[in-house]
């Protein structure tokens, strides 16, 4: 079992940033993409980037590339995404998820966080 929290979410004016993390508990995640979606009201839940378990390859939603960046420190087995230049359009509740030896953007993941709001104002 892994279990997933995230923290950092919050209230921020457009234009602002927020760094969201996401801590795993459970069992080493070397071997585990991390990914981060976020769920508008009546929208599906939807993804935006995603990392490999070494690091080295990442993937972003079209709606987020060059805004946002994904990253992991193994040793604290914790996935971060740093989000700039935000937008309105950005307020939803982000979920940090995880799978094992597969790398992609569909929302079959074997684990998911609780998920953390993030509201952006005009």
């Amino acid at each position: 079992q892994v279990q997933l929290v995230e923290s950092g979410g919050g209230l921020v004016q457009a234009g602002g940033s927020l760094r969201l993390s996401c801590a795993a508990s459970g069992r080493t995640l070397g071997r585990f993409t991390m990914g981060w979606f976020r769920q508008a009201p009546g929208k599906e839940r939807a993804f935006l980037a995603a990392i490999s378990g070494s690091g080295l390859r990442t993937d972003y939603g079209d709606s987020v590339k060059g805004r946002f960046t994904i990253s992991r420190d193994n040793a604290k087995n914790t996935v971060y995404l740093q989000m700039n230049s935000l937008k309105p359009e950005d307020t939803a509740v982000y979920y940090c998820a995880t799978v094992r030896d597969r790398f992609t953007r569909s929302r079959d993941y074997d684990y998911w966080g609780q998920g953390t709001q993030v509201t952006v104002s005009s």
